[in-house]
């Protein structure tokens, strides 16, 4: 076996067409990235849940700091508990293989980049289960990470905290050092409660919990909701000047009302939505009603 194999990662991710990393993961765009800072968790909750990706949304976590946002791609990570043989194994073929220096933790940390999020699976373990701490989590910081998803505990929690821009959902904390476990993968599928990662995915993280986007459908995610955001700019303004009431805008719009927003977009549409298809409103009323009904589809 490899760790962060090229090879691997191309077939894991073959739905994905954009550009790669060098080592194969998918690199969605940093413009996308930008604009899912504005997407809500529950928006790109419906887009996957419409494709049939159901196991993408993890709640119940601590946040440092706490209010803000998670955005970028994923790298992922796999620990089991330690068996001696696989152990020894496998940190023998890493350090004298690939080169790697150190304990299978700083592995993972030393192949992140700029817009990168670490997503470790250490099968919720806390007490000798703390992936970072202080040092670490600056190095991951300097590297240009934006934040880590830890299946697991981490140490230094202050110290952490402390960090401006680096965002940790993690499951608890504990003065012990990271032992007695072992990596198994680098950049491989990676279970997060009862989610999955893969490697390239998009991580959405806000205080609803942690959501991961399949690269191929982040843009999407955010046409979905910018559209809605953009229609919902309408709504407000129309019910604040009292052209219609709030039971006219939460249901079905009339026609009267669509041509209205029609005309209105044409001169009034912000500039942040420009990039909108004019074509596609429609359709963007016709999908939020289907995505409310989302959580009822079998």
């Amino acid at each position: 076996m490899k760790f962060d194999n090229k090879e691997d990662i191309l077939q894991l991710t073959a739905h994905w067409q954009g550009d790669r990393f060098e080592n194969g993961r998918p690199r969605v765009g940093d413009d996308i990235l930008k604009r899912m800072q504005h997407v809500a968790l529950e928006e790109a909750w419906g887009v996957l849940w419409g494709n049939g990706y159901k196991h993408q949304f993890q709640d119940e976590w601590k946040v440092v700091p706490e209010g803000k946002t998670l955005v970028g791609r994923a790298v992922t990570g796999v620990m089991v508990p330690q068996r001696p043989d696989l152990h020894d194994t496998l940190l023998e073929y890493g350090q004298k293989e690939e080169g790697r220096a150190g304990f299978f933790n700083s592995w993972v940390i030393e192949t992140l980049v700029s817009g990168d999020v670490m997503v470790i699976d250490m099968f919720d373990k806390i007490f000798q289960g703390t992936y970072v701490g202080g040092n670490l989590a600056n190095t991951i910081a300097a590297r240009g990470g934006t934040g880590q998803v830890l299946w697991c505990g981490i140490r230094d929690v202050q110290q952490i905290a402390d960090i401006d821009d680096l965002v940790t959902f993690y499951r608890g904390n504990d003065p012990t050092g990271i032992g007695e476990v072992t990596l198994t993968g680098i950049n491989v599928p990676c279970r997060i409660g009862k989610a999955i990662c893969m490697p390239g995915d998009v991580v959405l993280g806000t205080v609803a919990g942690i959501i991961f986007i399949p690269p191929h459908l982040a843009e999407e995610c955010c046409i979905r909701a910018e559209r809605t955001q953009l229609r919902e700019t309408f709504q407000f303004q129309r019910i604040h000047e009292g052209v219609y009431n709030s039971h006219q805008m939460d249901s079905k719009w009339s026609e009267e009302i669509e041509e209205d927003y029609r005309a209105w977009r044409k001169t009034n549409t912000p500039e942040q939505f420009q990039h909108l298809a004019f074509e596609e409103d429609q359709k963007s009323a016709d999908d939020q009603e289907t995505s409310d009904e989302a959580g009822t589809v079998l």
